[in-house]
């Protein structure tokens, strides 16, 4: 079953936002970035691509590329749960927008937060690259990394998803 999410404008300076784990780490996202949230179906593995690309489901009658979440950021895999879903979002990258789905471990919720609350990352200790880190939000005493998921992915990593989202498509129309 899909939950859909209405894509929100921002009014004023407040934005929605959506949290989601990672292990024990708490991230959240643009409500704006989510068409929407899928339980997780059979993924087809592609052979000969990169560790982070999970594989394709089929969205619709269409090829979505799955990218699992957890390798990207070099976290240790672990069994999906009755949690475990894909966001299925909407990447800006060269001028282009690309879909693809990104598995999360769960999904916390949805909250609006003005745009001063939202905290500059640290510049020390810091696991993960600080070029998609957004910022530090502190909701209900927790904090989370708001990520830029428009450059999480490099425009390699784009590239080969596309490319395998194009050999597939054109496999299934053959």
């Amino acid at each position: 079953m899909a939950v859909k999410l209405t894509k929100e404008e921002k009014t004023g300076v407040t934005t929605s936002f959506l949290s989601f784990k990672l292990a024990e780490e708490h991230f959240a996202i643009e409500v704006k970035k989510i068409m929407e949230i899928l339980e997780v179906p059979r993924i087809t593995k592609v052979p000969q691509t990169p560790d982070f690309l999970k594989g394709v489901v089929n969205l619709r009658g269409g090829v979505l590329p799955v990218i699992d979440t957890r390798t990207k950021f070099g976290m240790p895999q672990v069994d999906f749960t009755v949690n475990t879903c894909i966001l299925v979002l909407s990447i800006d990258i060269n001028d282009e927008t690309i879909t693809v789905g990104a598995l999360v471990d769960s999904v916390s919720e949805v909250f609006e937060m003005e745009e001063k609350h939202i905290q500059p990352s640290p510049t020390i200790g810091a696991r993960y690259r600080s070029e998609f880190i957004k910022g530090m939000i502190n909701e209900k005493d927790q904090f989370m990394m708001l990520l830029d998921i428009d450059k999480v992915f490099s425009a390699a990593d784009i590239e080969t998803i596309l490319e395998t989202h194009n050999e597939i498509e054109e496999a299934v129309a053959e």
